[in-house]
């Protein structure tokens, strides 16, 4: 037990060295200037802004639309519920990062100008099958993750100024989030991060406030649940909720000390948990079943200072969160070209290009916000980051050996590899036939009667008619 010990202390002390170098690499002439303050991050704390102001953007404003779906009860039951799923497959993630980098690491492998994905952590350690299934749909949930951000861009703004439609602002809003690509990488989201996680504050106790000031609207009513495809409609976009760690490996690669990462998505989620459950059960309180109609939550409230301080801040806030979206895109995409070792920033954001069109597109072609959410959810993220990481975390350490030399030890709450595999594989049982079964069919269904009432290309989804301009 002891030279076990010893020999992963030997191997921290390793990836710490390794990671110390590169930081001194980056920024030695910087350390205590202006530029390395707000934009060379790899602490611990950078970790915790970037997962918790990556987890809850938009879906802050749907939130309350899925409590309308399947009651408040359910809903603050099951954002806890997998709140708690998340947070251990994200541990699972960060345990398989550390594994694939300390093997890498005895072979000599240097990771200088390189940074490590989630597909090559798979491919290391499972083989060019797992590769290729985590690429697949790793790369697809992080495109739609950027399609949704640019909707909820276009939902937002409306709200302030409707003289223009909703596909126009789409159009505008993509110009601008394409301005994401001169970001090299996580490092460079400190500023971004900690002021990101201050506006969903803001915007979270706004919506908390706003409608408890408000009161209950004349008649309210809250039956839900009603229908099945709705119940799970509405559960699919709270697994979507806490399903934002598809960028937790590239996260921990911009760590100075990356095996601290373990327990910070989960710490992350606790403070997530204040900001969604007291806004949506609030806002659900408020406007009860109006909710059915209304997915994005700021179309009940009134015109007033304080809500359009909201919508400019989540405007904001949603850049953000296209930037974390689409950065492992940039980076699959840089490495496809042989762009992915260039220093000049300029070469990289030109090569990076390419990558935008395509969320531009799907955004223009599915502007559903709300119901695009519970179809990602169910279909893309129930495989990406609940699935995936359990099965491959059991089949990294299905033999002894790899059980004996794990670069990390089991966590002290769960000592026992029995339980640890027991847990895993009720994750992916349930996710499986809760959340890609009944979910996939639910929010299918639903997103099919969004296309069907709205139509692909919707001028303005959701709008209220007007003489001038009326929706289809």
């Amino acid at each position: 037990m002891s030279s076990e010990k010893q020999a992963e202390e030997a191997i921290v002390s390793s990836l710490n060295e390794t990671m110390e170098h590169e930081e001194e690499d980056q920024g030695d002439n910087s350390v205590f200037s202006v530029k390395s303050l707000l934009w060379h991050g790899g602490s611990v704390y950078d970790a915790w802004f970037s997962c918790a102001s990556n987890q809850v953007a938009q879906v802050l404003l749907t939130l309350p639309y899925s409590f309308s779906q399947m009651g408040m009860l359910s809903g603050i039951i099951l954002q806890v519920f997998y709140g708690v799923l998340g947070s251990w497959t994200a541990y699972l993630i960060s345990v398989l990062y550390i594994e694939y980098r300390t093997r890498k690491e005895k072979e000599n492998v240097s990771f200088k100008n390189h940074v490590i994905q989630w597909f090559e952590v798979l491919d290391g350690l499972l083989g060019p099958i797992w590769k290729a299934i985590g690429l697949a749909f790793n790369c697809t949930f992080l495109l739609f993750g950027s399609v949704i951000q640019l909707i909820a861009c276009a939902s937002n703004i409306y709200y302030i100024n409707d003289k223009l439609d909703k596909r126009t602002w789409t159009y505008i809003f993509g110009a601008c989030c394409a301005t994401t690509v001169f970001i090299p990488s996580f490092h460079n989201y400190r500023i971004w991060s900690f002021l990101g996680l201050g506006m969903t504050t803001y915007t979270a106790w706004y919506l908390t406030i706003a409608a408890l000031v408000h009161g209950q609207v004349e008649g309210v009513t809250h039956q839900g649940p009603t229908k099945l495809v709705l119940y799970f409609t509405g559960a699919t976009n709270i697994l979507y909720t806490f399903g934002g760690h598809a960028v937790t490996v590239e996260i921990m690669h911009a760590m100075w000390k990356p095996q601290k990462f373990k327990y910070i998505y989960l710490l992350a989620t606790l403070y997530v948990f204040t900001l969604t459950i007291p806004s949506a059960s609030a806002v659900y309180w408020a406007f009860g079943d109006q909710l059915l109609n209304h997915s994005n939550a700021f179309s009940l409230f009134p015109h007033s200072a304080w809500r359009d301080a909201a919508v400019i801040l989540m405007l904001i806030h949603q850049f953000i969160t296209f930037g974390f979206a689409c950065t492992p895109l940039y980076f699959v995409w840089e490495k496809v070209v042989g762009m992915h070792d260039t220093k000049s920033i300029c070469l990289r954001a030109v090569s990076r290009l390419p990558v935008v069109i395509p969320i531009w597109f799907l955004a223009i072609i599915f502007p559903f916000f709300g119901p695009i959410n519970s179809a990602v959810g169910s279909l893309l993220v129930s495989f990406t980051v609940y699935i995936i990481p359990a099965l491959a975390h059991m089949l990294t350490y299905k033999s002894a050996s790899a059980r004996k030399n794990a670069a990390e030890k089991l966590p002290c709450f769960l000592p026992s590899w029995t339980a640890i595999y027991a847990v895993n594989m009720a994750i992916v049982i349930w996710v499986f036939v809760v959340g890609f079964g009944l979910g996939g069919w639910a929010s299918m269904t639903n997103f099919i009667k969004q296309v069907d009432t709205f139509g692909l290309f919707a001028k303005c989804y959701q709008c209220p008619p007007s003489p001038s301009s009326k929706h289809h």
